[in-house]
């Protein structure tokens, strides 16, 4: 079970360059600016006469270094991690190991990501990223200004028990107040909490199916076909319910409503 609900997890590698383009908005710039990488290479680093800001190609540079932790990134600190293990779940609940395939639900997982961390986003990119592109405000600060937003989102999201445990695991102190928490506490009680959230839908999504099962194996046992697999017909009854229950919808709602 465990090797199915990682396996899209393990398959994110392959549409890193879908994250790319869905999440950064940045690469606009990146866009924008890639004849400054020419004139970088043959001119040399240009700095500003205040010497307090970085020069175009510098500034690529740290972006394209960044794209790196993209992947980690968006598990550890996104809705994403909820949602794909629902999906997977749910994909493993009606008994289909392989579909829809890792593809799919990746895709769908990214673009409910979307959905859900949009306000979040709005308020990184209003803060952090155009300050930053207008040059008023450093690269310290707009890291700064960028993190408050998702750290905002991940406390509301954070039971205080998973915090207390990596608050204990990690000694730090007690936080008084939400700002003294530190992102290497905050993360991992983050992805605890969002593994647990997921885990509770996805045991709501198991019963029905489950029970689907235990009805068809009782009627085949009563009427001796032992030999006939229950798979075999509860499969088809099982996609037929989640069909005629609008189900899709069901759980994208479910979802998407457990973030606010």
């Amino acid at each position: 079970m465990f090797k199915t609900l990682l396996s899209p997890l393990a398959a994110l590698g392959k549409y890193i360059a879908i994250a790319v383009v869905l999440l950064l908005p940045s690469l606009a710039f990146a866009a924008q600016e890639s004849a400054a990488i020419a004139d970088f290479l043959n001119q040399g680093t240009q700095v500003s006469a205040q010497g307090t800001d970085l020069s175009s190609a510098i500034r690529i540079l740290v972006l394209l270094t960044a794209l790196s932790l993209i992947p980690a990134l968006l598990i550890a600190t996104t809705s994403f991690l909820r949602i794909i293990v629902v999906l997977s779940m749910l994909r493993h609940a009606i008994g289909m190991q392989d579909t829809p395939p890792n593809a799919a639900l990746i895709s769908i997982a990214i673009f409910l990501t979307l959905f859900s961390m949009q306000p979040v986003w709005k308020e990184v990119n209003q803060q952090a990223w155009l300050p930053f592109q207008q040059q008023q405000i450093t690269l310290d600060k707009a890291v700064d200004a960028a993190v408050h937003p998702i750290q905002d989102f991940m406390i509301r999201q954070t039971r205080e028990a998973d915090l207390a445990l990596m608050m204990d695991l990690s000694g730090a102190a007690q936080p008084e107040t939400a700002e003294d928490i530190g992102l290497l506490q905050l993360i991992p009680a983050f992805m605890l909490s969002e593994l647990r959230a997921a885990f509770q839908v996805g045991f709501m999504i198991f019963l029905p199916f489950l029970l689907i099962d235990l009805i068809i194996a009782s009627v085949l046992t009563s009427l001796g076909m032992m030999m006939v697999p229950p798979m075999t017909i509860s499969l088809p009854l099982k996609v037929l319910m989640f069909i005629l229950i609008d189900g899709w919808n069901l759980v994208v709602k479910s979802l998407m409503s457990s973030f606010y």
